[in-house]
């Protein structure tokens, strides 16, 4: 504890060099996860702050600010002086006053080896009009965590819940507290009634009458010594106040029993407020844990609480329309414009599942589970139309499976940045940046596509002198080739000279490695024995190719 303590006094006197705002024109921003995606509440840009990212051998923590112009589809990078610490896991709420401030409270800075923890309790504001970072000193908040939630809800900031892990224990909180905005004091809530048990990573929304829905989450317990047991909360609270958000309110938990179709159990998803007084949940992970390892399935779908109906729902894409199916459809496709109401109205199927092969660069076989649910039946169309439409559907761009991925909302749309999943032992981190209008639900659209040349995976390192040669993870490609030859070299097998292939020879092995990555994209509907033969044949002419280089 005290050593990063030590560490993160280092790098805040290097942000106390900065003596004046720097705003510049840069690429994207480079991947990472548990970051804050917020939406101005005047322009039309989105604020990006914090996150993590993870190379296999070293783990990075941000404080870099980041703006996305919506119309111009660009990012700058603003260098404020004195900026909160390198962190992720916080929570960050945007408030209209004075030309908008960011509120950010809490969240986590871990070693390099990720092993150690720091856990933040303060409370920081950045004055948009202005660019300036103001720390809030005020006493009586919550304890040091992160994978807490919080909202902004009448002239107050509530935060609920989170966890705080050190090297030999771990807990998790079910607390509320209450930061008022215009006296700056904190204020630690006493419900009544029975509320949730204590959790991290939940789904927290307000409702127009300034009550507080709590959905979902996770949480571990200790059930032997070093053996922990997950929990997949899928339970629904309201935390409602009889009052107008003063202090002296009185406040209240009860158990929601919501309608229609609920989001699958999952951990690690996103959540926004979308249009139309309704809350969105998309993505995240379902672990299922075997003897010696954990595999997870991830999630790109959507679900939208509807707050006043108390109701869930699958958010399906419609796709593009198209004159064709106007006019094969006729009544029906003034019917589908009603927009929301009638996804809303479809009769609930269980969800399909969707498995994908898909190959890195690096030739790991990578299997994403996708679960979706089933669309409605429409009696009237017959079989043929609805396999025209399902292809259609099914040709459509989207988002990867992914948890941990930055959401925000800006006019009804849904945008959403970076991420990550797992393959085994290796966790692929995003930068892609996708948006989707909520009001249509047609189709998903790429605004920045991920650059290969951004993700990198070294091989964990063997000794603490490897370590000390490490660097940083903007310039990976060089090490990664250079861990793939000393985990060859522990194989034991026979090194060759170096030799470069002529542009014949490099021809051939490109046109190779394609066909088997188009093969394993394509058989998305093998059985496991089939996904064996397709993984050893990649990895026969994988080798073949390599040997004859």
């Amino acid at each position: 504890q005290e050593d990063l303590e030590v560490l993160i006094a280092e790098f805040q006197s290097l942000d106390a060099k900065r003596t004046q705002v720097i705003e510049s024109p840069c690429p994207p921003p480079s991947p990472r996860l548990n970051g804050s995606l917020s939406a101005h509440p005047e322009k039309d840009e989105l604020i990006l702050f914090g996150g993590e990212y993870f190379n296999g051998q070293k783990t990075y923590l941000y404080n870099e600010l980041y703006i996305y112009n919506i119309r111009k589809n660009s990012w700058s990078k603003v260098e404020i002086p004195n900026p909160p610490p390198r962190r992720c896991a916080h929570q960050a709420a945007v408030v209209p006053t004075a030309g908008g401030q960011l509120w950010v409270f809490g969240g986590e800075f871990a070693s390099p080896n990720g092993e150690q923890f720091y856990h933040y309790k303060d409370l920081w504001v950045l004055h948009l009009a202005t660019k300036t970072w103001e720390q809030i000193k005020a006493s009586g908040g919550p304890s040091g965590r992160s994978g807490h939630r919080m909202v902004a809800c009448k002239r107050q900031l509530i935060i609920f819940g989170g966890f705080h892990e050190s090297a030999r224990d771990y807990i998790y909180y079910n607390d509320v507290y209450a930061f008022n905005l215009d006296c700056f004091t904190w204020n630690k809530l006493a419900p009544s009634g029975i509320g949730p048990a204590p959790r991290s990573g939940c789904q927290m929304s307000t409702t127009p009458e300034g009550s507080i829905i709590i959905y979902g989450g996770y949480s571990k317990q200790r059930i032997k010594k070093d053996v922990d047991k997950g929990t997949l909360h899928t339970d629904m609270f309201l935390l409602k106040t009889e009052g107008a958000g003063k202090e002296e309110d009185k406040w209240a938990w009860s158990r929601l029993n919501p309608s229609g179709v609920k989001p699958t159990p999952r951990s690690g998803f996103s959540v926004a407020i979308g249009p139309n007084n309704r809350s969105l949940l998309f993505g995240g992970v379902h672990d299922e844990e075997e003897e010696e390892s954990i595999e997870g399935d991830f999630f790109n779908d959507i679900y939208f609480y509807d707050i006043g109906k108390n109701r869930w729902f699958p958010g399906q894409l419609k796709g593009p329309k198209s004159e064709k199916r106007k006019r094969r459809r006729g009544r029906q496709a003034e019917a589908e414009g009603a927009g929301d109401e009638e996804l809303e109205k479809q009769p609930p199927q269980g969800p399909v599942e969707i498995v994908r092969e898909v190959v890195a660069e690096d030739g790991t076989v990578m299997t994403i589970k996708q679960v979706i649910s089933g669309p409605a039946e429409e009696k009237e169309r017959s079989e043929s139309e609805e396999e025209e439409e399902d292809g259609a559907l099914g040709q459509q761009v989207e988002p990867c499976p992914r948890s941990n991925a930055m959401l925000a909302v800006k006019h009804g749309v849904l945008y959403v940045y970076g991420g990550m999943f797992e393959v085994g032992d290796r966790q692929f981190t995003l930068s892609d940046l996708y948006s989707i209008d909520l009001h249509k639900m047609e189709e998903w659209k790429v605004l920045m596509e991920m650059d290969p040349k951004a993700q990198e995976w070294l091989e964990e390192l063997e000794s603490d002198e490897e370590d000390d040669d490490m660097e940083g993870a903007e310039g990976g490609e060089e090490e990664e080739e250079s861990s793939e030859e000393e985990s060859e070299d522990e194989e034991g097998e026979e090194q060759h000279p170096s030799v470069q292939p002529d542009e014949k020879h490099a021809d051939y092995l490109s046109r190779t490695e394609q066909y088997w990555i188009k093969l394993a994209r394509s058989n998305m509907g093998l059985d496991a024995k089939e996904k064996k033969v397709v993984k050893v044949a990649h990895a026969m002419a994988k080798t073949f190719y390599e040997d004859s280089v």
